[in-house]
């Protein structure tokens, strides 16, 4: 079911995904195709995706080229600053401090204890998805971590509510890296975005430059495909 929301994201709700590309204007060809998305420019280089309006993710040029080409999901908090300080307490790390982004917000960027990266949002005048849980939007966040154990501990007493709460319908799972990837690959999260057919897609996604990496694959939260772009950046098609 789709989602609409206007209001802000309760703190540990995954409630933005951006990638970071080399070339933003070959994104907007890609996803723009295969999502429908339309496009508009946002704050600094990044552009800003939108599905019948509403906005549903952004892209972003790489300002190094040491930079991974790469989807980061973001989580949402009422206090940056302070989130930041409890990562630090529970032994992550923060790669980038809580950051003002043009009274859109405020964002930060961080690592697990394993290192898996993730983003942190403080909504200002921009609360996040505009719509979720459909297709050519957001549906879901899948951390691949070398210790699952390790992972609950950490995001459990990070996001309590938003992941164990008596409220809680979760948007992040949990999983060993070596359960789709190579045992070598290093801990990370990969972005999922709806899709109405799976196997229609990978096709689209072939077409326009991108290739698969695994799948598709039954889940517990629906049926998986693991792409990547015509950069490089991965991402995952879910079908419910």
């Amino acid at each position: 079911m789709a989602e609409n929301r206007a209001s802000v994201y309760a703190e540990g709700v995954p409630c933005w995904v951006d990638a970071q590309l080399p070339d933003v204007d070959a994104g907007k060809r890609f996803y723009g195709e295969l999502f429908g998305w339309a496009f508009e420019e946002a704050y600094g280089s990044s552009v800003w995706a939108r599905l019948d309006g509403a906005p549903v993710a952004a892209l972003g040029r790489k300002t190094d080229g040491r930079m991974p080409t790469v989807w980061t999901v973001s989580f949402a908090t009422p206090d940056a600053e302070a989130t930041v300080r409890r990562i630090r307490t529970a032994g992550g790390q923060v790669v980038t401090a809580p950051t003002p982004v043009d009274g859109a917000g405020v964002a930060a960027l961080a690592a697990d204890p394993e290192g898996a990266v993730f983003g942190l949002w403080q909504a200002g005048a921009h609360p996040g998805f505009g719509v979720r849980h459909r297709p050519g939007a957001f549906a879901w966040a899948q951390l691949y971590a070398r210790d699952t154990e390790t992972a609950n501990t950490f995001y459990g007493h990070l996001f309590h509510e938003a992941l164990f709460g008596p409220d809680a319908v979760p948007d992040f799972g949990r999983a060993p890296v070596s359960d789709v990837f190579p045992e070598v690959m290093p801990p990370h999260f990969l972005v999922h975005f709806g899709v109405e057919d799976c196997e229609a897609k990978l096709g689209a996604v072939s077409r326009l430059g991108g290739r698969v990496q695994a799948g598709p694959f039954t889940a517990s939260y629906g049926t998986v495909a693991v792409v990547t772009d015509n950069q490089g950046a991965s991402f995952a098609l879910l079908q419910r």
